[in-house]
């Protein structure tokens, strides 16, 4: 089954800018959202569709192989780039991250060093409703020699570093 023109999919022409193409995913994107239409498998397969036409669109480097090659130069299948799949966190938060307050100064590039801290910390429901306060131990964080910093090994695909856990 050959795929839809991603700028069909969208309803934007060629020359769209990227506000154009956040615009376009976004109202797509709320009208066939799997939340706003459970159990209706076209709607399903219509927000898949656009979410991937998004991902490719809205990164520039997709987009021109896309443009140049058409669904050959980003199909993973053909050896080009793909749709990754990706995280549709991170595509929400930037097509609605500023509707919500969130983001707003561009799309990230990579991960961020420190932003992978996590603390679990279970209360009761007492605790909840009352309010309070908890003491905490957060792990001093220290430079990696083996990564410098990356998260990974230098000369390796980004995977996690051994040696600090991907932490940097």
């Amino acid at each position: 089954m050959s795929k839809r023109d991603y700028y069909e999919v969208l309803g934007v022409d060629r020359s769209a800018s990227e506000q154009d193409i956040k615009k376009a995913y976004r109202r797509i994107a709320m009208k066939y959202h799997p939340d706003r239409n459970p159990d209706d498998a076209d709607a399903d397969s219509k927000f898949k569709e656009a979410t991937e036409a998004y991902e490719v669109l809205s990164d520039g480097e997709k987009r021109g192989a896309y443009d140049q090659f058409g669904h050959a130069g980003v199909d993973s299948s053909m050896g080009g780039g793909g749709f990754q799949g990706g995280s549709f966190s991170d595509i929400f938060g930037d097509v609605f991250g500023d509707i919500f307050g969130g983001g707003g100064g561009g799309r990230r590039q990579g991960p961020q060093r420190g932003s992978d801290l996590r603390y679990t910390l279970e209360v009761s429901l007492e605790e909840a409703v009352r309010g309070s306060t908890a003491e905490i131990r957060v792990p001093s964080l220290q430079h990696c020699a083996p990564c410098d910093g990356s998260g990974a090994k230098p000369g390796s695909s980004p995977v996690t570093c051994g040696g600090c856990g991907g932490s940097g």
